[in-house]
């Protein structure tokens, strides 16, 4: 089959590689029909090298149609249409019985002290083939796959496997009150349906933060106020959140940019750094070093209101950033973060795909690629060019 596989820093390539097969009899393989590029893969692409392996198939964000069951797996059939959560869970253990699908204990990855295995994404999540290739083999199919009805097109479901979930969790975690308001930082895909999930879930003021043109004008259209940050200085920031929130701050803050926010030179040179050192001496540096640029972060800890609360949705890297212990303490913020559950919040969305197109889901990719066409889709993706918001690749 073909697959797109990474082959160094800002260097993947779409190869034959073998098909998957059945390897226990909880697998099942999938005919993929769409998958998506996330900002996540972006990081493997950019900056995560010392964590790859030549030939790694990338991709976390699939669907397709069932073409084989292992022996055990008893909830699907061949033909079914199914969408594949990005992180793999059992759905027996203690975590998984907690709604903490991303720390399922069957599936940690022990070695690299991390949580549940993801699909396509480096030695630290380990190392399992991707998604944005023909085939899948999917591991633990009698938990995971989530099926869905043969109609509507891929576009109106394939968001099941990560952006839903993730920005889901994202406004879950960030207990905007009802009436509230709500600031989001980073107006990529997982950024603009957290804004798109906040208002429908009542947040009466939604404020999106970004730079891009594009994605400003995108979450416009949708009646999210927007900030742009070309047009006003770090320092007033807070100031133009406080006249959009009645002086006080936002209730909550998203922060949906992780360590892809720009503002740090040291960051950004431990990074380039780091890409020219042997893989293990540059995993090293990421796990011990301070190498996220974190002025989305500091930015959120301005704007929030006394009391409020911060999400954070944004993928994080570095051990020893510092962090402004004592204005959180001073201002008692609260904190929240981590991994979607993806399989936790499947029965509060689907009603909103199943129904109506509430989230506009349907117009959501902004393109739609061939698989052989996707060295050129992380390109433009990753250079937000071609108002590259959401990418959908196809087989």
């Amino acid at each position: 089959m073909k697959a797109v596989t990474w082959q160094g820093k800002r260097d993947i390539s779409v190869e034959e590689v073998p098909d998957p097969v059945i390897q226990e009899p909880t697998d099942a393989i999938i005919k993929i029909t769409s998958s998506g590029i996330c900002g996540s893969d972006l990081h493997l692409y950019e900056v995560m090298g010392p964590f790859m392996g030549k030939g790694d198939i990338l991709g976390h964000e699939p669907m397709g149609i069932v073409q084989e069951v292992g022996s055990k797996v008893t909830n699907l059939e061949v033909g079914d249409r199914v969408v594949i959560p990005f992180n793999i869970s059992c759905g027996d253990c203690y975590m998984c019985n907690q709604g903490l699908q991303s720390q399922c204990e069957t599936t940690q990855v022990r070695e690299t002290g991390k949580g549940c295995a993801l699909f396509g994404f480096s030695k630290l999540y380990g190392q399992i083939p991707g998604g944005q290739a023909e085939y899948l083999r999917v591991p633990h199919a009698d938990y995971g796959p989530v099926k869905v009805p043969k109609e509507p097109s891929d576009d109106r479901f394939v968001y099941l496997s990560d952006v839903l979930p993730t920005a889901w969790q994202a406004v879950e975690y960030a207990h905007v009150p009802k009436g509230g308001s709500v600031a989001v930082f980073g107006l990529g895909p997982i950024g603009d349906m957290a804004t798109r999930i906040a208002k429908y879930r009542g947040a009466e003021t939604v404020i999106g933060i970004d730079l891009v043109p594009e994605r400003l004008a995108r979450a416009e259209m949708n009646g999210i106020k927007t900030i742009d940050l070309t047009k006003i200085d770090d320092n007033n920031l807070a100031d133009a959140v406080n006249e959009l929130t009645n002086g006080r701050g936002a209730d909550s803050v998203i922060d949906a940019v992780g360590l892809e926010a720009h503002g740090s030179p040291f960051g950004k040179f431990i990074q380039d750094v780091s890409a020219l050192m042997p893989d293990a001496a540059a995993a090293k540096v990421f796990e011990k070093s301070g190498i996220d640029r974190l002025n989305a972060l500091y930015h959120a800890i301005d704007v929030v209101r006394r009391g409020g609360t911060i999400s954070i949705v944004g993928v994080y890297a570095g051990m020893i950033d510092p962090m402004p212990m004592d204005t959180l303490f001073d201002k008692q913020i609260r904190i929240r973060m981590g991994q979607a559950n993806v399989r936790r919040w499947i029965n509060d969305i689907m009603p909103l795909l199943t129904e109506k197109d509430i989230l506009g889901v349907d117009t959501f990719a902004t393109h739609r690629m061939k698989l052989a066409e996707a060295p050129k889709a992380y390109e433009i993706f990753q250079k937000k060019e071609d108002g590259a918001i959401k990418i959908l690749l196809e087989p």
